[in-house]
């Protein structure tokens, strides 16, 4: 995350037994592993949060989307989505999110490649993006903390593909999908591989697709601009499907990130909006989200941003802090390694401190660390 100083199978049942649970007041906790035979003896990595209640709570699935840089993709963690399972889990889902084939831990190999640039193949990869969630569904569906009468999917990118093809040949109890910032082919900032292509998959799943859709784009997304998110909604919609689309007014230095913790007050009230049109209130009152840490800001970070600290204490780890001469800085979280996660952090200090103006881990987690 960057900010300025002024920016607020049943053989293997043993294998996936949860390796981590913890309860924190109004919510269970638990990293595991989705077994599917196609991701082989490591199955997927996923993340569950749900309210600490008895009973089953309705679905919420979600997925991620792909680095433009294909060596990102094994840094990616099912944590790293945290605070958004956090939001569907405060309104009374059981939030899973996972990670699909080639990404992070999950096995598998990466299976989503869509060829050329000039002649991709969008459905092919965007179809096995779904087979992944297809499979997760299917397994979820049998957990005792899971409703499975009533699914949703949410997804971000090309996740958010994925939920609008799953959308055309949903599984049981697929009720419901959010799109966020949905497509595929983004190589380079404002640069679409054949777009037209991409046009096309969107029409050919609104063929099929009949589950009712919210799909959120920004005013400020660099993978697919405003004019692209229009393209992609007529054709869906021209073919049958049923879409509502909202633009989302710029988020930061690119929209593409709204579906993120700092954006959930943009967007979680068009979710809400959403789910009451379709009858998928679960609660009258939100669940509190857990308090951050009684932990003061390092020297050098400015007062003015206090709250965004809050929400740097908040974040999944591993996670750093890193803070530049004039009081600029940049954080990251989710990463697989401390050293990952300060090296990101660093990155994004140096993308708003000018010239000259020297970066620093101040944080690592939630220890101070003395100035290096």
């Amino acid at each position: 995350m960057i900010r300025h100083g002024l920016a607020v199978l049943a053989n293997l049942a043993v294998l996936f037994l949860f390796c981590g649970a913890a309860s924190a007041q109004n919510f269970v906790v638990r990293e595991f592993r989705i077994p599917i035979k196609s991701a082989g003896s490591k199955g997927l990595e996923a993340l569950l949060i749900r309210p600490n209640d008895l009973g089953p709570h309705p679905l919420a699935l979600i997925t991620h989307g792909t680095p433009r840089d294909p060596n990102d993709r094994a840094g990616l963690t099912a944590m790293s989505f945290e605070p958004q399972a956090y939001e569907f889990a405060r309104r009374g889902w059981t939030a899973v999110v996972v990670l699909r084939r080639g990404f992070g831990d999950s096995g598998g190999g990466y299976n989503e490649d869509a060829q050329s640039c000039a002649h991709p193949d969008y459905l092919g990869a965007t179809n096995e993006s779904i087979e992944d969630l297809r499979d997760a569904i299917a397994y979820l569906s049998r957990l005792s903390d899971v409703d499975p009468s009533r699914i949703i999917g949410v997804g971000v990118s090309t996740g958010g593909l994925a939920m609008v093809g799953l959308t055309a040949s949903p599984p049981l109890g697929f009720i419901a999908g959010i799109n966020f910032a949905g497509g595929r082919g983004s190589q380079a900032p404002d640069q679409v591989c054949d777009p037209d292509a991409l046009v096309g998959t969107f029409a050919h799943y609104g063929k099929h697709s009949r589950t009712p859709m919210l799909w959120i784009y920004s005013e400020n997304d660099h993978f697919f601009s405003p004019h692209l998110a229009h393209r992609f909604y007529n054709a869906f919609t021209e073919q049958g499907g049923m879409a509502k689309l909202i633009m989302a007014p710029g988020f930061r230095r690119d929209g593409h990130g709204l579906f993120s913790l700092g954006g959930a007050p943009v967007w979680a009230p068009m979710v809400d909006e959403f789910l009451k049109a379709q009858n998928l209130e679960l609660r009258d009152s939100l669940l509190p989200l857990p308090a951050p840490p009684p932990i003061n800001p390092p020297d050098g970070f400015p007062e003015r941003s206090l709250a965004d600290f809050r929400n740097y204490l908040i974040l999944p780890s591993h996670k750093a802090l890193a803070i530049s001469e004039r009081h600029l800085y940049g954080y990251s979280s989710g990463r697989r390694t401390e050293k990952d996660a300060e090296v990101k952090a660093l990155d994004n200090c140096k993308e708003v401190a000018p010239k000259g103006d020297r970066c620093h881990i101040a944080m690592i987690d939630d220890r101070t660390l003395a100035v290096r």
